[in-house]
């Protein structure tokens, strides 16, 4: 079972195909491993019969030569995604009960590639957090440990925190996940693994409950870049049921992938580097940049001058269209039901009962930034400093191919700390949201350990829709930086 959960996804791929091992048995074994990881409440659902159904079905098509690009290959699903008759909860007691009778079509792109779902993983409730705290079920728990406070548990990040958990801790070959402000990336840095936020409209939302429908994108969590770049293939196309899919061509993903970056232009942009930036953060970026540079890439300084706006910025229009979206959680058609003496104390109560604190906060700022006499003074300002945040990566990428930045502004934290404290929470999305703001493809790659020898990673950001660049520079970093630490709980998997 080791040697089956030591595999990636292309080797375990290879291996079904070669029928050195079937998806039966490579199933079974992560199924073992959920089970044996249950400390980490890296899953909300389980669904075990349902695996090794589909599993046999892919055994099925592999003997006849047949199946799909991730034919037999078990992978979780944030719970996030609708997934046909089984529990979707957005993490959110508001939910309780709810089973689509409809798959969303990133889910419905992966179960037609052939994979196979182990299940449901947890995250922030409806994607709003950093840290997988604000959960109805639990935190997720990081797998890792710093080395000097095995005791303490530390939070996988967010809002994809049981996704990242999953992948990091071997209890999934790789997972879906959710960006809106760095919820893909930020959770991979924590956990050491790889995660693509693809450009805005690369894929479809369409089934996927919405937290800020100008910002989410689904994108793979994996544990190469080579691993991310097969899920995201399966993922991405053009959907006529999502109008902000965009009827782009999909390219190969995995064609360039070791082209390296001999001749590329990369760009350093000088306002990341923030008033109080922890010294590691720092020498980690400056070994990267040298990766890069050895590896024949020209390394160009840049300015993003509206990059000190993103975060304001971003804390406005988010919320806006929460409140927006999660109108539609009444009590009335599926979910959680208060019943009150009349519909609108019905509302009131399914509403305050069903929503946990962050979600009401996000709901009340948005609320309030929309409202008559705040709309031009917040909204409708914080739309003209997106534009502006838009314009400046625009103008950088007629000068680079591509941006190296820090993914997080530290390594892994306690759960529980923070919580206290929004904007402190906030602020570890200060290096993600500005690419999420302007809709481009980013990707971020383990490059070493912290002090507490915990991961810390690096992002690639690129052109709108250039996917392959940004996977081909990711490679690049991936390969220089040799990453193969694991948690101390893989001793032995």
């Amino acid at each position: 079972m080791a040697g089956i959960l030591d595999l990636d996804l292309v080797g375990a791929r290879d291996a079904l195909r070669a029928g050195d091992i079937t998806s039966s048995e490579l199933t079974a074994a992560y199924l073992a491993r959920i089970e044996a990881t249950k400390d980490l409440n890296a899953y909300i659902t389980v669904t075990a019969d349902r695996a090794m159904a589909m599993a046999e079905a892919s055994d099925a098509r592999l003997a006849k030569g047949e199946g799909g690009a991730l034919e037999g290959l078990p992978i979780a699903v944030k719970d996030l995604f609708c997934t046909e008759g089984v529990l979707t909860t957005a993490a959110s007691h508001i939910l309780d009960g709810f089973k689509p009778t409809y798959e969303s079509t990133v889910t419905a792109k992966l179960w037609d590639a052939g994979a196979v779902m182990l299940g449901k993983t947890n995250m922030d409730e409806f994607a709003m957090g950093s840290s997988n705290g604000s959960s109805y079920y639990g935190p997720a728990v990081n797998p890792w440990r710093a080395a000097q406070d095995a005791g303490t548990r530390l939070v996988p990040g967010g809002s994809s925190g049981g996704s990242a958990a999953a992948v990091s801790g071997r209890a999934a070959l790789a997972a879906t996940g959710t960006d809106t402000g760095g919820s893909i990336r930020q959770p991979a840095s924590y956990t050491g693994i790889v995660g693509v936020k693809p450009s805005y409209g690369r894929c479809s939302r369409w089934g996927i409950v919405a937290f800020a429908s100008s910002l989410d994108q689904a994108g793979p969590m994996a544990r190469t870049v080579g691993d991310a770049a097969v899920m995201l293939s399966a993922m991405a196309g053009h959907d006529p049921r999502d109008s902000t899919s965009a009827p782009e061509a999909m390219p190969d993903l995995t064609a360039g992938l070791e082209q390296g970056v001999k001749g590329l232009r990369i760009g350093i942009p000088a306002e990341y580097k923030v008033d109080g930036m922890p010294s590691e953060i720092e020498a980690i970026w400056a070994q990267g940049i040298a990766w890069l540079r050895d590896a024949g890439a020209e390394i160009v300084d840049i300015s993003l001058p509206h990059t000190r706006y993103a975060l304001a910025t971003y804390y406005i229009l988010a919320p806006a269209e929460a409140s927006s979206n999660l109108a539609r959680y009444d009590g009335v058609r599926y979910g959680l039901r208060v019943d009150g003496d009349s519909l609108a104390e019905m509302y009131a109560n399914t509403r305050g009962a069903g929503f946990g604190a962050e979600v009401q906060r996000r709901i009340l700022i948005g609320t309030y930034v929309l409202s008559a006499g705040y709309y031009d003074a917040y909204y409708r300002k914080a739309q003209r400093v997106r534009t502006l945040i838009r314009r400046d990566f625009d103008e950088a990428f007629g000068q680079v191919d591509a941006i190296l930045a820090p993914t997080a502004p530290s390594d892994a934290f306690a759960v529980g700390a923070n919580e206290d404290d929004p904007v402190k929470m906030y602020l570890n999305d200060v290096f993600t949201v500005p690419a999420s703001l302007a809709g481009l493809p980013g990707a971020s790659v383990p490059a070493g350990l912290s002090a507490r020898g915990l991961p810390l990673g690096l992002q690639v950001l690129g052109r709108m829709f250039d996917e392959p660049m940004v996977l081909r520079v990711a490679r690049a970093l991936e390969k220089a930086a040799a990453f193969t630490a694991r948690p101390a709980m893989l001793e032995g998997v």
